[in-house]
């Protein structure tokens, strides 16, 4: 068994997704506090559509598939507050 078995290639691709939409919308003058709610949306969204476009998309139900991307979207939003934090930075 190897990692592509498991479907983490497709779940982490829906995540690096919603931290690029992350940074661009943190790039207009829409408040930050919204970012967790647009990546979440986002993911959500990515996973309805993932069984159906990626091979090996770990869920096939409808419900367990927006569950599994708004997870990762929000996991988006995770990955950039602990880079924040080991970087030091201290603005958003």
């Amino acid at each position: 068994m190897n990692i592509f078995d498991l479907g983490l290639t497709s779940v982490a691709s829906i995540t690096v997704i919603c931290y690029l939409a992350a940074l661009a919308v943190k790039q207009t003058p829409l408040d930050s506090k919204w970012v967790p709610t647009i990546c979440g949306a986002l993911g959500g969204l990515m996973g309805y559509f993932a069984p159906r476009l990626m091979s090996g998309y770990p869920a096939q139900d409808p419900f367990t598939a927006v569950a599994v991307g708004i997870v990762s979207g929000l996991a988006a939003t995770g990955a950039h507050q602990l880079a924040k934090q080991l970087g030091g930075k201290s603005t958003d």
